[in-house]
């Protein structure tokens, strides 16, 4: 498995990384050890979760229970600021609710330390300023070792490294976003602010939900219990005429190449320089070593600029 830094910063990760979404939900404790011991046996460092994950705290409890030993193998990342109550009140980037979500993590984590802690979603509330000096007292202390962020405009994702680097403060060194083939509007603005700030893209939903691993056909049944099939919020937002057009093209593309959609999808993230890791979510080991074996394709210059001509919308 090949490591990559992190942005500019010294935190090795893994090219694949897992996102820890259906642990503590979609799946049981049981199978989500199987799950994360395969992935580590396939060199797969970075685990991805997130406060929220598992209705609120079960994901971070799955990998606590199952982690042991392997926890110095695994870099851990997880996230704050999406309410984890009804009322409101623990939600946010405030240094009081930091302080606070951090400790609550740990402890369902079972750890000492969380690799990369991120802001989950933008808090208008509460001052850039405040929220990385609180985020550069958790580096200090040893509880945490690297900040991100997730979900944030690129105005705030450049405010954010601007404020820390006048204020001395540990910045963000990774931004979490969604971007595949289907998914590409951070191109205008969030990828040349990572560019110029030295920041690391973890792109997420890289097969678009599954409309990119070619189980999807337009005007066929959609398939049993497939995430599209069981959510119409999810569908509406991918299934789209737009959508089987460039998914037909990319298809042709790759049958004449003897490649697979999913080598496709996820090579072609990983020729950004910018892209750091490509978290995909896994319920079964065998989806880890598919995601593993489809990130090998070296796509050349004359095929990016042809996927890039072929995906674009319009």
């Amino acid at each position: 498995m090949q490591q990559r830094r992190l942005g500019d910063s010294g935190l090795l990760v893994s090219a694949v990384g897992l996102g820890c979404n259906n642990f503590g939900g979609r799946i049981d404790v049981e199978a989500t050890r199987r799950v994360v011991h395969r992935a580590v046996d396939l060199g797969i460092t970075l685990f991805d979760t997130a406060d929220i994950y598992g209705n609120k705290g079960g994901s971070e409890a799955a990998m606590g229970e199952v982690m042991g030993p392997l926890r110095k193998r695994i870099v851990l990342a997880t996230k704050y600021a999406k309410p984890m109550d009804d009322e409101g009140r623990a939600r946010g980037a405030s240094r009081r609710y930091i302080v606070e979500a951090v400790e609550a993590s740990l402890r369902r984590l079972r750890t000492d330390w969380i690799d990369l802690y991120q802001q989950h979603e933008p808090d208008p509330g509460t001052p850039i300023e405040e929220t990385m000096r609180a985020l550069d007292d958790l580096v200090s202390s040893g509880k945490v070792r690297y900040v991100g962020c997730s979900n944030l405009p690129a105005w705030q994702v450049v405010e954010a490294r601007w404020t820390s680097r006048m204020g001395g403060y540990v910045p963000f060194v990774s931004a979490q976003d969604e971007y595949s083939l289907l998914a590409r509007g951070i191109e205008a603005e969030l990828l040349p602010a990572l560019g110029r700030s030295g920041m690391g893209l973890l792109p997420y939903f890289p097969l678009a939900c599954g409309m990119l691993t070619g189980k999807y056909r337009r005007n066929a049944a959609m398939p049993e219990g497939a995430r599209l099939t069981n959510t119409q919020r999810l569908a509406d937002i991918y299934v789209t005429e737009a959508n089987w057009t460039i998914v037909e093209r990319l298809e042709a593309f790759c049958a004449a190449r003897g490649r697979s959609m999913l080598e496709l999808a996820f090579s072609w993230l990983l020729a950004n320089p910018l892209v750091s890791s490509v978290i995909a979510g896994a319920t079964r080991p065998e989806q880890l070593e598919q995601n593993v074996a489809a990130a090998g394709w070296a796509i050349g210059a004359e095929d990016l600029a042809e996927i890039d001509r072929l995906a674009r919308k319009g």
